[in-house]
């Protein structure tokens, strides 16, 4: 089934305590997986910040809005206990219970509603809008505007590489791959890595600096899917070319003829695609700048043990 959001957990994890006993949140996590029969595919599933597991991050949220109503108590570090307010909803158990439901308990509202002072001017800390009230957690959100942004900002740079001229592409990959380590300088790149005379790069670079190891590299801006016969041909040139191993890259795409044959040969051929070559823009800051950086703090709880 699918990873469950974190109002979803909010019931459940409550039932979990109902003993009066005090739980780890480790402890919870392995009860709740085997309650929602979760895969190790669910499980391994991560935010898109790759920080923490979707399903930790969830379970955290929910015993976190739990305590600020007052259903929990946290009697020390990652450990949750029910309170006596949390028994009496259990009593008369509600058929679900979500971030809408918690709002009747004046301490959940008062947190909901928190107001900071700025310069005399109240700012909501925590907006109270439908759409706060999805099953997502903050972080989950953050990680999807920033995936929007970014695969927004993918979509402007490829569409920018098609329709610019041959030689803002040809600068664009001479760049890339001088900031990528190869090549050397950029003009040295540049002077290896001439125009192929047909919107594209053809030539061999220095994989070090010394220049132990040649890549034949080709760049073109091909309109339609690159086929096997095009890349079969691009395998024969490295012998040519005195290398061994090859980049491909075209601001199209490569059928999975092409990515087979190269999976089936000696050759070391990478195969860098329309979407795979921006995504490197982006990485080494090629025709992008950042805008805006949004630094997530927590706790540090350790600093607060006085053990």
């Amino acid at each position: 089934m699918a990873i469950p959001d974190y109002q979803d957990l909010m019931l459940p994890l409550l039932r979990a305590t109902a003993d009066g006993a005090v739980y780890t949140l480790k402890e919870l996590d392995a009860v709740l997986t085997r309650q929602f029969s979760l895969t190790q595919e669910d499980l391994d599933a991560r935010l898109p910040s790759g920080t923490q597991r979707v399903f930790i991050n969830r379970l955290n949220w929910a015993a976190t809005y739990l305590k600020k109503a007052g259903l929990l108590y946290r009697p020390a570090r990652a450990q949750v206990r029910i309170t006596a307010e949390g028994e009496l909803v259990l009593a008369n158990p509600p058929k679900r219970i979500d971030r809408a439901y918690l709002l009747r308990y004046p301490a959940f509202a008062e947190f909901v509603n928190a107001r900071t002072t700025s310069n005399n001017k109240p700012t909501a800390r925590i907006p109270s809008t439908p759409a706060s009230l999805d099953g997502e957690t903050p972080l989950e959100r953050l990680g999807a505007a920033a995936k929007e942004l970014h695969d927004a900002l993918a979509d402007e740079l490829l569409l920018k590489l098609k329709v610019g001229s041959p030689g803002f592409f040809e600068r664009v990959v001479v760049e890339l791959l001088q900031k990528m380590g190869y090549g050397g300088s950029f003009a040295e790149a540049a002077e290896v890595l001439g125009g192929s005379g047909d919107a594209g790069l053809d030539g061999v670079i220095k994989q070090d600096r010394l220049g132990l190891e040649a890549v034949y590299v080709q760049a073109k801006r091909w309109e339609n899917t690159v086929g096997r016969p095009t890349v079969q041909g691009f395998a024969g040139s490295l012998q040519g070319q005195r290398a061994r191993k090859g980049v491909l890259m075209t601001t199209a795409s490569f059928s999975r003829e092409a990515q087979d044959f190269v999976n089936s040969i000696d050759m070391k051929i990478v195969l860098i695609d329309g979407l795979q070559l921006v995504e490197l823009m982006i990485e080494h800051d090629i025709g992008v700048s950042t805008e805006e950086l949004v630094k997530v703090k927590r706790m540090d709880l350790g600093y607060f043990d006085e053990e």
